[in-house]
């Protein structure tokens, strides 16, 4: 069977982690995969699976235009086009849909094609850009705009920014013109919270299955190693974020306020940071860049004492589950599908509450937690479970 995924990117992030570890199964089983994607790096190893939609100039045009006219997934015609060509070549079983937002690709373009190629077609969201007119979440400022019509976007500038132009009424009516009345999709979520709110939206045609990220648990386990020594942290309880960005959105100002709460007998670590937030860190937190370097973030989640993911939007973090694998618990915050990992092993807070995060990292640092073991992270399971879509 052949399967092509797209995604903005391969290998890195969670949703090119996801893609790589589905294919790396699927690969084992047999099956022939392609990645599509548009922007960053492929890691040595994936690199023979993957194939290119556009260049750097491509995608740089299109983030102008998305940035000036609110346009994100309208440019890029003549590389969707191009594109198009080689997957009428490759002729693919089934065609797999992550990420679609990005700056890389044209959505009418692409789902021109989708409704006319008679294709089985699998589309996982990891947020809520398909069924709005603009964001990628909403929860932050409480909009309920998309279940009938968006306009007048309170978030025009946060992610997929637009400086000048609210195009968000036209991009709703648009997309739900693209999006709807295609035969033979099925929508995934990673998350019931994410699931919910498809079947408020105008995508509740179609059939949503609920399949929860899966990871490498050969990667992720408890892994001894001598970071916290060399970061000169031995003595304390360490408290540990991550995430591939760092800003409102995760949580980066709960983390600072966190860091004049704690006593001298906590160290909080963030890892994925800028060298000016580094730069501009207070004192009690050690900042560390964004690491490729699995088997270090493994050591990092099996040394400290608690994960914290003060995320404010989120649909089913993987950080989360990567943290739980290598035995550490959660605190995380109230929000979207975050709760529904953590809740396994961990403690879940109102969202913003900073003084009910310390009082759960106390409690955690000082307690035996139990891991609840109904809960399969392993990427075997994820991916038998997206076997079983594709055949449908």
């Amino acid at each position: 069977m052949k399967v092509l995924m797209i995604n903005v990117v391969c290998g890195s992030g969670s949703t090119g982690k996801i893609c790589t570890d589905l294919a790396s199964v699927l690969e084992k089983k047999g099956h022939d995969v392609k990645i599509a994607y548009g922007r960053g790096n492929v890691p040595p190893q994936y690199q023979k699976n993957t194939v290119k939609i556009g260049n750097n100039f491509d995608i740089a045009l299109h983030g102008i235009k998305s940035r000036l006219f609110d346009a994100s997934a309208f440019g890029s015609k003549h590389s969707t086009k191009k594109f198009i060509e080689w997957v009428k070549e490759y002729d693919p079983d089934i065609i797999h849909l992550h990420n679609l937002h990005g700056y890389y690709i044209n959505i009418e373009i692409l789902f021109s094609y989708l409704k006319t190629c008679n294709k089985r077609i699998i589309w996982t969201m990891h947020d809520c850009w398909p069924f709005t007119g603009h964001c990628a979440y909403f929860d932050y400022v409480d909009c309920q705009k998309w279940k009938t019509q968006c306009e007048n976007c309170p978030q025009k500038h946060s992610y997929p920014a637009s400086e000048f132009i609210d195009a968000s009424k036209k991009n709703y009516s648009v997309k739900k013109e693209v999006f709807t009345g295609i035969k033979n999709l099925t929508i995934v979520t990673p998350s019931k919270w994410l699931a919910n709110l498809v079947s408020q939206s105008y995508l509740k045609e179609y059939p949503v299955k609920v399949v929860h990220n899966g990871i490498d648990t050969n990667v992720f386990k408890p892994t001894r190693g001598s970071i916290i020594e060399k970061l000169g942290c031995q003595n304390k309880k360490i408290v540990l974020g991550v995430a591939s960005v760092w800003d409102r959105r995760k949580g980066f100002e709960t983390f600072l306020s966190l860091s004049k709460i704690l006593d001298n007998k906590f160290q909080i670590i963030l890892v994925g940071l800028t060298s000016k937030q580094i730069n501009e860190l207070p004192e009690e937190i050690i900042g560390i860049k964004r690491t490729q370097n699995a088997r270090e973030l493994a050591e990092l989640y099996t040394a400290a004492d608690v994960f914290v993911n003060p995320t404010l939007e989120e649909n089913y973090p993987t950080t989360n589950l990567e943290a739980i694998a290598c035995g550490t618990p959660v605190v995380t915050f109230e929000t979207g599908g975050s709760v529904e990992s953590a809740m396994s092993y961990g403690v879940v807070v109102p969202k913003g509450d900073v003084e009910k995060t310390a009082a759960a990292i106390r409690l955690l640092c000082g307690s035996n937690s139990v891991k609840n073991e109904h809960m399969n992270l392993d990427i075997e399971h994820f991916a038998a479970e997206y076997l079983n879509l594709y055949f449908c």
